[in-house]
């Protein structure tokens, strides 16, 4: 999937525009938002932790994450891009 076709998906889901997120090496403790989000990797790593399971995205993978989902994120050596799309 391309970026631009991952976008009509979202469209086509309700999701409003997708928005690009950055971030650097690093990552975040557990928490949860207060939206679903559905994410496509552009660059970079991502690891997703949620229920004690692990799983590692890389550049065209999409990741899907429920309203209120606890997690944690670590991002790959040089960090992350990825376009998302929030829906409350």
């Amino acid at each position: 999937m391309t970026p631009d076709e991952f976008v009509e998906d979202l469209r086509s889901q309700g999701f409003p525009e997708p928005i690009l997120v950055e971030y650097p090496s690093g990552g975040l403790e557990e928490h949860h938002h207060p939206f679903e989000a559905k994410a496509m990797i552009l660059s970079g790593e991502i690891t997703i932790i949620t229920d004690g399971h692990e799983t590692l995205l890389k550049p065209g993978d999409i990741f899907h994450l429920k309203l209120n989902q606890p997690h944690a994120e670590r991002y790959g050596p040089t960090g992350v891009k990825y376009l998302v799309g929030r829906r409350r």
